[in-house]
């Protein structure tokens, strides 16, 4: 089966395709109407290099499979569920230290400075646990953000996923995946260079 392939059940998975994002940013605006993010938006929408390209891409919580964000909080404040999703920091345990947002290699965690707690994507978990999509993805009018099983993606988006990612010697294995190109650049190099590359034309414009 596919999802043997990549080492998963058969359960939705959350893909981001930085290549199909138009920087609408109707992802932030619905983010924070999520009802467990009390009107934060918890996702970002980064430029890549604005002197050469106007390329945007989303970066949500990537919700690593050993969460460094989790280790480095001295107060125990973050969880990872058996599904693996990294929660935000529980309000009555976090003591505002932020470790956890000078820890994680994607830059995710946000300090809420007016909440004195961490807060971070939780995958929508009141949605997802329902069956119901997280609501970036449920809005995103590119399909960048996008959420469904494998045996769905395959048939109908192009690209290969892939959930590893290198930064310098350590190799990140994340439950989000992302769409590459070609799976035989091996993991996505976040500080170097990589044979790993997005998808020119992830929309087929190019075909005849």
């Amino acid at each position: 089966m596919t999802t043997a392939r990549y080492g998963i059940d058969d359960n939705p998975v959350f893909v981001i395709d930085q290549s199909r994002c138009i920087g609408c940013e109707a992802c932030v605006q619905a983010c924070a109407e999520c009802g467990t993010h009390r009107g934060q938006s918890l996702i970002h929408l980064e430029r890549l290099d604005r002197r050469t390209t106007t390329q945007t891409a989303p970066m949500v919580c990537m919700h690593c499979e050993h969460p460094t964000c989790a280790e480095v909080c001295p107060a125990d404040a973050i969880k990872q569920i058996e599904n693996g999703i990294v929660q935000s920091a529980l309000k009555p345990r976090c003591i505002g230290c932020s470790n956890c947002v000078l820890a994680c290699p994607f830059g995710v965690p946000k300090m809420v400075a007016e909440l004195d707690q961490m807060m971070k994507c939780d995958m929508c978990t009141d949605r997802t646990s329902e069956g119901g999509k997280p609501m970036c993805a449920s809005v995103c009018p590119s399909q960048a953000l996008w959420y469904g099983t494998i045996e769905e993606f395959e048939e109908t988006r192009r690209g290969s996923l892939l959930r590893d990612f290198l930064f310098g010697r350590q190799e990140v294995r994340t439950k989000v995946f992302t769409v590459v190109d070609d799976l035989a650049g091996g993991p996505v190099d976040v500080l170097g260079t990589s044979a790993t590359q997005w998808l020119d034309d992830p929309f087929g414009l190019g075909e005849t």
